[in-house]
């Protein structure tokens, strides 16, 4: 599979959006009208679609919740012990930690999505929509937690205000009481939330000022490294160490080596950190994605 090829799209609409703020007349003052659009409504239509939609099934993949669980610790764990790190903490800010922190962990669950469809099948979807419901919540919390911390705002308020959280909680609480969109209005809910993904890509390049990521270098090289290298060596050990099958190894594998979210941006942003320097993670992220998915995937050929 030419995985180069599967997140070129994605490349393609930051590079469009950072074209479009820079050379045309449409600047900065539109692009932060549309990240509040991304942030506030699709991006949330979107989450509670897709998790409304998929069949989850716990007590079908009982053995593979722990794995992805343990996986989703690990790497927050990690995320959060950078500031601890000696030969680290006088590289960067406690506050320029915090708005990046979550680009650790968090993961582009559309090309994920993708991947899996390809290369598991159905079985594969149905694990990475269990990962998705459980792990988009939790990553949605870890990634609010320090920047509240580090802006004097109330978490628990900062939690309950923020609309990815609410739509993925809800979401959840949908599927699990047999909610459907009637089929009427289905259609046009799906491209609301559809419609998220290339305008916030597009946002977060709009926003992206490279030269930013000169000035914290050592925070994008530990955040990044943790993302697609050393997630995919633990999601390596816990498959290995817990028995997963092949199909559940894969997926776990995967899971560990995605780029991380595009709405990593939009929420450095919203809530007052530099989203610039963000935006330059999500984009180097993506790049790195063409090289860590066929990392994860040669060390499944090691557990085989």
């Amino acid at each position: 599979m030419n995985y180069a090829q599967l997140l070129f799209p994605d490349f393609a609409l930051i590079l469009t959006g950072y074209l479009l703020c820079r050379f045309t007349a449409l600047d900065r003052q539109v692009w932060t009208q549309i990240d509040k659009l991304v942030y506030y409504f699709l991006f949330p239509v979107l989450m509670f679609t897709s998790i409304v939609k998929t069949t989850i099934r716990f007590d079908a993949v009982a053995s593979f919740v722990p794995a992805g669980f343990l996986l989703a610790i690990l790497t927050i764990a990690l995320s959060y012990a950078l500031p601890h790190v000696p030969l680290l903490k006088a590289q960067f800010s406690d506050r320029d930690h915090a708005g990046s922190a979550q680009i650790a962990f968090r993961f582009n669950s559309f090309i994920g999505l993708a991947l899996v469809e390809r290369i598991a099948g159905a079985p594969g979807l149905l694990l990475m929509a269990v990962l998705l419901g459980m792990c988009v919540p939790l990553f949605n919390v870890a990634a609010v937690w320090p920047m509240a911390r580090h802006s004097d705002l109330n978490f628990l308020r900062e939690m309950l205000r923020n609309p990815l959280i609410i739509s993925t909680v809800s979401g959840l609480l949908a599927n699990f009481s047999g909610f459907a969109f009637p089929d009427w209005l289905a259609p046009t809910v799906h491209r609301i939330g559809t419609a998220s993904l290339p305008l916030g890509l597009m946002a977060a390049g709009a926003g992206m000022q490279v030269a930013s990521l000169v000035r914290g270098k050592a925070l994008a090289v530990s955040v990044l490294s943790i993302r697609h290298f050393i997630a995919p060596l633990l999601a390596f050990g816990i498959a290995y160490a817990m028995g997963l099958t092949v199909t559940q190894s894969t997926v776990l594998l995967i899971f560990s080596a995605l780029p991380t979210a595009a709405s990593s941006y939009v929420l450095a942003a919203r809530m007052g950190y530099d989203g610039a320097y963000v935006s330059g993670l999500v984009t180097l992220s993506t790049l790195l994605g063409m090289f860590s998915l066929p990392f994860a995937l040669h060390l499944l050929t090691l557990l085989r």
